[in-house]
């Protein structure tokens, strides 16, 4: 599986993007035009493309560069789920030679993807609904 990690999308990839949103229910109302302009104002974009161009996953985050970062919109599409495209995503995000620098990464998840979160350094800080995890750097 030769998969490309590219920090920015070319327009057609933004519209895989968006339709790739619109499959689940955490962002199945988010518009192209809001999509475009969230990909503006995130300060670290990861996109998964594979050899045909096509996007096989993401992940984007929005940080001080110091104390925190708040991971979003991890998402793998439907062919590439099963084939440990979401832990290269985690890796790549946690490795970062920025990211992996600022004391806690932070994100939302269902109570079911705990353990996936979990097995890279992530702590549940709040549950409920919707769970809160945070990834403190470790020293």
């Amino acid at each position: 599986m030769k998969i490309e990690l590219r920090t920015t999308l070319a327009p057609a990839l933004v519209e895989q993007l968006h339709e790739l949103y619109q499959n689940e229910w955490w962002t199945s109302e988010r518009k192209l035009s809001d999509v475009e302009t969230m990909l503006r104002f995130s300060d670290f974009v990861f996109a998964y493309v594979d050899a045909d161009d096509s996007l096989a996953g993401f992940a984007r985050v929005l940080s001080d560069y110091v104390y925190k970062a708040f991971l979003f919109d991890v998402i793998v599409s439907p062919a590439y789920r099963g084939t440990g495209l979401g832990s290269r995503i985690l890796r790549d995000v946690t490795t970062h030679p920025v990211l992996s620098r600022v004391s806690s990464i932070e994100l939302y998840c269902r109570p079911d993807l705990n353990d996936f979160y979990s097995s890279f350094g992530f702590v549940r800080v709040a549950s409920g609904e919707i769970d809160l995890m945070r990834r403190v750097r470790p020293e």
